[in-house]
């Protein structure tokens, strides 16, 4: 496997500045800097960069972090949330198929309808309930249909330093109240933005090497699975705080524009089977991260 260098659209957010973190030739790209609906500037960005990068003996590899991710708003705004989730990916992998660019297109556990009881499989049916589901699965198919040398990674519940995430706002509230309100009857499995980016990264190299995953939809997550609740519970444990000031609930007590997932834990069977090394379980994950200040 050579040595590569990433292009990563949408590049500003918290996997982005992981990415960037990897200590690899990474180039994040902001919405303002790349904004991937725009047909001749994805293009030409990304034969500047495959260019550039085989110039320096560097295999290119494209990650798109870029989504339209305001899941409640994307309920009136699907218009939008289509052209950013499913018209962007199908444009950034035409112009890698141009180039024989591998792309890694990250996508979401809100594909599927989140009623199951076992943990989802690439390969098991999808169903969203929400318009942010929806236009992530067509971007999903737009995609993989555009160029055989993509690769979807599905993620949930991810958290880092960078932006507002469900970790950073526990720690804010639970140092404001004297008890906090979290919905325990929707399960997942909590994911560290660094950890998913070193995946990523070992996922690049290998769609440039012989022996490329076969399997090209794979899911990438935090070991193990609990509820927002336990997520909570957990956050405060590590903070210090006392963990018995949080109060479960159910979704109904938190009603919102789109439906949310009561169920989105994603298998890494495929993951694993492609030799790709397994995120680390999600507890552990999230002690190491609060030690390294991503509850702000």
């Amino acid at each position: 496997m050579a040595a590569t260098a990433l292009l990563v659209p949408g590049g500003r957010g918290q996997l982005g500045q992981d990415l960037l973190a990897t200590g690899g030739r990474v180039r994040a790209l902001s919405s303002a800097e790349l904004d991937i609906t725009d047909a001749d500037a994805v293009a030409d960005r990304v034969a500047e960069f495959a260019a550039g990068a085989r110039a320096e003996g560097l295999a290119p590899v494209v990650v798109n972090a870029a989504a339209y991710t305001a899941v409640d708003n994307a309920e009136t705004d699907e218009d939008r949330a289509l052209a950013v989730n499913a018209l962007g990916p199908e444009l950034l992998a035409l112009a890698c198929r141009e180039h024989d660019v591998p792309l890694l297109h990250v996508s979401t556990d809100y594909v599927f309808p989140g009623d199951a009881t076992a943990p989802y499989e690439p390969d098991d049916a999808t169903g969203p309930r929400s318009a942010y589901g929806r236009t992530k699965l067509a971007g999903e198919q737009r995609a993989l249909a555009a160029w055989d040398r993509t690769w979807v990674v599905r993620t949930a519940w991810v958290y880092g330093a960078g932006g507002s995430n469900f970790v950073k706002t526990v720690a804010r509230l639970a140092g404001q109240r004297e008890s906090l309100s979290v919905v325990d009857d929707q399960r997942g499995s909590p994911t560290w933005s660094a950890d998913l980016a070193a995946g990523l990264v070992e996922l690049a190299a290998a769609t440039t090497g012989p022996a490329a995953p076969a399997q090209r939809v794979l899911h990438a997550t935090g070991g193990g699975e609990t509820t927002w609740f336990g997520f909570a519970r957990a956050v405060c444990e590590e903070l210090g705080l006392d963990p018995e000031r949080g109060r479960p609930c159910g979704t109904e007590d938190f009603p919102r524009p789109a439906p949310r997932p009561a169920y989105s834990v994603l298998s890494p069977k495929a993951w694993e089977s492609a030799g790709l090394t397994p995120l680390r379980p999600w507890r552990e994950a999230l002690a190491v991260a609060v030690r390294e200040g991503v509850a702000g």
